[in-house]
């Protein structure tokens, strides 16, 4: 037994940390398999997985605070008055929230709870559970929120489940999915947030994907860059546990060739200022701090391709995936035109995302070419790093590398011969030369750092 909890425990990790394990394995399956293993030390409460850290240790408060306000009248406040806010506050939180056997308890009669740092962009991790008439939420930047309450209370709408940002008004609110355990049991959020933009997956199934929230305190600005995570509350027993944390850098593009490859005879495609030498959907394109972004609101979708045409050649970018994020690099294509059978498209794809769970072909993974070959998979970076590719065009010959491992080496006509893998015809497969793009779904991809070196 304690083998096959240890491989809950190995399967748990892999799914927090974006890997593609075993798609039959869901992730509300690993949890719930990891929250009743004690015989491995990778399935103790508050023990974040790699790459994350611990919020909350299980033992005491130490990195929370009393709540003092909001984002607003704090600013307000001198730093003597704060100061004096805060320690009356930090007094209220330590009489009514306490860690019972690894669990934080609050016992429905003080203030909400938060963390002393501020945080940016980020993946949450969490576990929840409430008792009946329960109402709580979870605050991301100061800002509420990421509901949770008893869907028995119909009353004010809780039948749609928990984890919608409740108070958005021109953006979505409700969850997508009653996703929801019986009151009483835990719940696990993952709560991913980049930019404006929240995912919410709870118990292993998206509730909320790629919303923006909006800023409850101004609704006339955007929400703010960073804040403190707050543990909200409606006067009802809440308990929490296995709160981790994995920060996601804002990093711009530096877009510059090293030595190397200016020895190498490589040249800059994206100058990170505008799209000089691009062409196509260029209004669904927008460049912001050395950054190339494929953004759904102007219209991202359709086909950005280079001014000039590529046969042979040695490709190199890097690119930044949200949650569930599906798009393509384009090779040899005709122009304007669909790259996945007209020419080649090679998947730039979140395949860990719950969306695709269940139905996804092996010729639909990252870096696969699409429908003709199947990238090895695994090697993609947590959501929301910068993931380096490399493809190498020669002949018949593709490779292409992710983050310095080979994820497909192959002979296209090879792999074609009798027949593709997804059984249809693919012309743009005897194409020796065309233009290299990015094949927007509608969906945010950032891209940084794309040279070329031509080997016709």
């Amino acid at each position: 037994m304690k083998a096959k909890q240890c491989l809950y425990a190995s399967l748990l990790a892999a799914v927090v940390m974006g890997l593609t394990v075993v798609p039959a394995l869901n992730v509300q399956a690993q949890t719930t398999a990891c929250q009743t293993c004690t015989a491995c030390s990778a399935c103790k409460l508050n023990q974040p997985p790699e790459g994350f850290v611990a919020l909350f240790n299980g033992k005491d408060l130490t990195g929370w605070k009393g709540l003092v306000g909001n984002p607003k009248t704090r600013a307000k406040m001198s730093p003597d008055e704060l100061a004096k806010a805060q320690e009356k506050a930090d007094e209220n939180m330590r009489a009514h929230w306490k860690v019972i056997d690894g669990v934080l308890h609050f016992d429905g009669k003080g203030q909400s709870l938060c963390t002393d740092k501020d945080y940016g962009d980020f993946e949450m991790l969490v576990d929840w559970k409430i008792e009946a008439k329960g109402d709580s939420g979870i605050y991301l930047r100061g800002s509420p929120q990421v509901q949770i309450w008893d869907t028995a209370l119909t009353n004010v709408g809780a039948q749609v489940g928990s984890g919608g940002l409740y108070n958005n008004q021109k953006n979505p609110s409700k969850p997508k999915k009653k996703a929801d355990k019986p009151v009483g049991e835990w719940n696990t959020f993952r709560i991913i947030m980049i930019g404006e933009k929240v995912t919410v997956i709870l118990n292993g199934v998206i509730v909320v994907d790629n919303v923006i929230l909006e800023n409850y305190w101004d609704r006339s600005q955007p929400i703010y860059p960073t804040g403190q995570i707050e543990l909200q509350n409606h006067g009802n027993d809440l308990y929490f546990r296995n709160i981790y944390i994995r920060e996601i850098p804002r990093e711009k593009g530096t877009n510059k060739l090293n030595k190397r490859e200016e020895r190498r005879g490589f040249k800059q495609l994206f100058n990170g200022e505008d799209l000089t030498g691009w062409q196509g959907n260029t209004k669904g394109y927008a460049v912001k701090d050395g950054i190339m972004i494929c953004d759904p609101s102007l219209g991202g979708g359709g086909n950005l391709y280079t001014a000039d045409e590529y046969g042979d050649f040695i490709f190199r970018f890097e690119f930044r995936l949200n949650p569930g994020t599906n798009n393509g690099l384009g090779i040899r294509m005709p122009g304007n035109s669909n790259a996945a059978y007209h020419g080649m498209e090679l998947q730039i794809l979140d395949d860990t995302s719950p969306r695709y769970t269940g139905w996804l072909k092996d010729w639909q993974h990252h870096g696969s070419i699409y429908g003709v070959v199947a990238a090895k998979q695994g090697h993609l970076k947590p959501v929301g790093e910068w993931n380096s590719q490399t493809v190498i065009a020669r002949g018949k010959k593709i490779k292409i590398r992710l983050n310095g491992e080979t994820i497909v080496d192959a002979d296209i006509e090879e792999a074609s011969t009798p027949k593709t893998l997804d059984g249809k015809d693919h012309p743009g497969l005897k194409r020796e030369k065309g233009y290299i793009g990015f094949c927007g779904h509608g969906d945010h991809v950032e891209f940084r750092n794309i040279r070329i070196k031509s080997l016709d």
